[in-house]
């Protein structure tokens, strides 16, 4: 009796060997390591995330819109200490505007920080 492989794992072992190619000590992927990968994947991927959305939106906006955004997940993950290990891979989304107003302020203050420098070397420069 042969097994299909596909009917072992829901995710496309495709994409799994992909990711694992990506890396360069990675020459070959033996069929049975895809398969016992993509279960694990699965296994320790599909609880975390029901814990994630579950958790999202009691503690989101979700209950009162009846809808779990982007923002209540990445808040989730940055407010649960036990979801700071994907806080990383949810970031909070800002608008464009937003971000190019921070980047400003960002370049205003290093400049600042860099005229400061400047100024405190010229001083010791003129006390010698």
């Amino acid at each position: 009796m042969e097994i299909n492989i596909q009917q072992l794992v829901s995710l496309p072992l495709s994409y799994i060997q992909v990711i694992m190619m990506s890396s360069p000590e990675v020459t070959s992927i033996n069929q049975e390591v895809l398969v016992l990968t993509a279960k694990a994947t699965e296994l320790f991927g599909s609880p975390l995330v029901q814990y994630v959305t579950t958790y999202s939106f009691r503690h989101g906006s979700g209950k009162e819109k009846e809808a779990l955004t982007s923002s209540d997940l990445s808040n989730a993950a940055e407010k649960s200490e036990a979801l700071q290990f994907i806080a990383d891979i949810l970031p909070k989304k800002i608008l464009a505007g937003t971000y190019l107003k921070m980047l400003k302020e960002k370049r205003e203050e290093e400049e600042e920080e860099e005229n400061d420098n400047n100024d405190e070397s010229e001083v010791n420069e003129v006390e010698f």
